[in-house]
C-alpha cells in the first residue's frame, strides 16, 4: 500500500468516526497552494479543522506527539483561510485524530490550543 493509500485509508477510519459521533463531514483534503485541511466537520454550531495522524505502531511516538507548534500554525492558517474562502464568522476549532496501524482511531482532541 502506498503511503497516499495509507493517508487516505486513515483519512476514510477518522471521517467514519467523527460521523458516529455526530459531526457533519464538510470537506476532506481541502487545499489551496499555501496549505491543507485533511477533514473541515461541523457539529453544532461549531466547525473543526481536524488533522489525521496514522502511525503503524506508537514505538516512536502517537500520531499526536507531532502536533508540534509549528505543525498548529500552518493548521491555524489553514483554518483562517477556510474561514475566509467560506465567509465563516462563526465558532471554529483545530482538532487532531490519531489513528492506529489497523486504521482505527487511538485519540481524538477536539481543541487544540
Amino acid at each position: 500500500m502506498s503511503t497516499t493509500d495509507t493517508g487516505r485509508q486513515a483519512e476514510a477510519a477518522a471521517a467514519d468516526y467523527l460521523q458516529k459521533q455526530g459531526y457533519k463531514i464538510v470537506e476532506r483534503n481541502w487545499k489551496t497552494p499555501q496549505c491543507e485541511i485533511d477533514i473541515v466537520a461541523k457539529k453544532g454550531a461549531c466547525v473543526y479543522f481536524v488533522e489525521v495522524k496514522y502511525r503503524v505502531s506508537s514505538r516512536q511516538g502517537g500520531g499526536l506527539d507531532y502536533i508540534t507548534v509549528a505543525k498548529q500554525r500552518q493548521m491555524r492558517f489553514a483554518a483562517e483561510m477556510w474561514c475566509a474562502q467560506h465567509h465563516w464568522g462563526g465558532d471554529a476549532s483545530l482538532a487532531a485524530i490519531e489513528v492506529g496501524g489497523d486504521f482505527a482511531v487511538t485519540d481524538f482532541i477536539d481543541t487544540i490550543y
